[in-house]
């Protein structure tokens, strides 16, 4: 199967809209954008299907290739600057100090700013599953900080169709914030299985930009600090039967990490493509 099908990369690569400059088509002032926009949605009958079509596709391209093994794709997780590459995104984004840890994942779901894009993806995600009928597809939610935040964004998606459980719908969590191992107990109440992100979990317990090279040498997922986090989700999640996973980049780069991952008792590991050839 897949532990992490990025929906960033389907977006980028064949869609290269913002997608509220799609929603908002009709409004570009700027010709020479709208220009390049249109050249790229000309043989869609509007804007909206454009991106909600090519995202499917993407989506269903790499379900059908493994199912019935379930693949789990993760909702968006841009940062703002790289949101605003996209054509049309610097109408749309704000400039973060630290886009890292600023608005992203999560916290742009229910946005108003934000809200009506997300819904083209869970449009993406009906269409794969229902419409397709790639009921393979298990969705996860990145970057999720709180509590209330797992439960905002969960009562965003049903008001656009996806709802956990109806049509065997499966909503994971991708564990990489001190909060999500410290409330684990919590989040597993309303999600169906628990992915680590260790990337993300190793700059947040360490307090590293992993985006400064300044402080490389001490951005490292094998810190004993990080394994802790790690080891304390992995429990818990086995004692209550909850299905646990990782999809960060450690196991891909360091084999003793899949060592201490399979003593841990972890369900799956998911590592690049390239680490395996």
């Amino acid at each position: 199967g897949v532990g992490l099908a990025r929906i960033e990369f389907i977006i980028n690569n064949f869609i290269q809209v913002h997608p509220n400059a799609l929603i908002n088509y009709d409004r570009i002032t700027d010709i020479e954008l709208k220009k390049k926009i249109s050249n790229l949605i000309i043989t869609y009958d509007n804007p909206i299907n454009y991106y909600v079509n090519k995202l499917s596709y993407g989506i269903a391209k790499i379900a059908a290739a493994f199912y019935p093994k379930p693949v789990i794709v993760r909702f968006s997780d841009f940062k703002s600057n790289e949101y605003a590459n996209l054509l049309g995104g610097k109408d749309y984004e704000p400039i973060e100090e630290n886009p890292l840890i600023g608005w992203r994942g999560c916290s742009r779901y229910y946005s108003d700013k934000f809200k009506s894009a997300f819904g083209l993806e869970c449009q993406a995600i009906k269409y794969v599953r229902n419409i397709i009928g790639l009921d393979n597809v298990i969705v996860m939610l990145p970057f999720v900080r709180t509590i209330n935040e797992c439960i905002k964004v969960q009562d965003t998606m049903k008001e656009y169709g996806l709802e956990r459980g109806i049509d065997n719908l499966q909503i994971y969590l991708m564990c990489e914030i001190p909060s999500n191992v410290i409330l684990i107990k919590e989040f597993c109440k309303y999600v169906d299985g628990i992915s680590i992100g260790s990337n993300d979990l190793c700059m947040l317990t360490l307090g590293c930009d992993r985006d400064s090279e300044l402080i490389t040498h001490i951005y490292d997922e094998r810190n004993d600090a990080v394994k802790k986090m790690i080891s304390k989700a992995i429990k818990y999640c086995k004692k209550i039967g909850k299905k646990i996973g990782i999809c960060g980049n450690a196991p891909s780069c360091y084999p003793d990490y899949a060592k201490f991952l399979i003593e841990q008792e972890i369900d799956t590991i998911s590592v690049t493509i390239d680490c395996l050839i």
